[in-house]
């Protein structure tokens, strides 16, 4: 009868502790497709008119090395995410873009995306989100024409917190993935 009653309090228990956040998949959404007839739409109004500045097509960018030095320091380096998560949120895909642009022009540039969490849930599961945090920022720049060589995903999970506190405005900030440039 003890014998029971503690392996169903041990079951309780360890079922409390479940979360359901599917840490097996990463959403991120593949928009190569559009770009690319983006791409060719460009190149065919260039090839018709001769040049594609001011005939209404995209004209191409000049990064300049302290370009993209500035890009680098700016504070858009920051992908947060929100509570058990790592779905990119709508309003960091601009930076990503930025960002891939940026590592594209220079293929001798490598990155590492490093995932962190708040303090809340174990050690382990705060490194496994901390990881899917960053794969989904590091596929995401993947997907926007970034070879896999320039870049490595990295889980700090909750053991570099960016700001102290068991706030939630301070655990807001802990749920982040940092581009940094080598």
């Amino acid at each position: 009868m003890k014998r029971t009653l503690i392996l169903l309090s041990l079951a309780a228990l360890l079922s409390a502790c479940g979360s359901a956040v599917k840490l097996d998949s990463v959403p991120v959404e593949d928009r190569s497709a559009t770009s690319a007839a983006a791409a060719a739409e460009a190149d065919a109004a260039k090839n018709a008119n001769g040049s594609a500045v001011g005939k209404g097509a995209v004209a191409s960018v000049d990064l300049s090395k302290s370009a993209q030095d500035a890009a680098m320091q700016a504070s858009n380096r920051v992908v947060y995410f929100d509570y058990d998560s790592f779905s990119i949120r709508p309003e960091f895909q601009a930076a990503i873009e930025s960002h891939a642009k940026i590592i594209r022009a220079d293929k001798t540039r490598k990155v590492v995306v490093e995932g962190h969490t708040d303090e809340r849930g174990g050690r382990e599961y705060n490194l496994a989100l901390g990881q899917k945090r960053a794969e989904a920022v590091r596929k995401a720049l993947s997907l926007l024409g970034v070879p896999d060589n320039q870049l490595e995903a990295v889980s700090f999970g909750k053991e570099k917190p960016a700001v102290q506190g068991s706030t939630e405005a301070a655990m807001e900030k802990n749920r982040r993935a940092e581009i940094s440039y080598r």
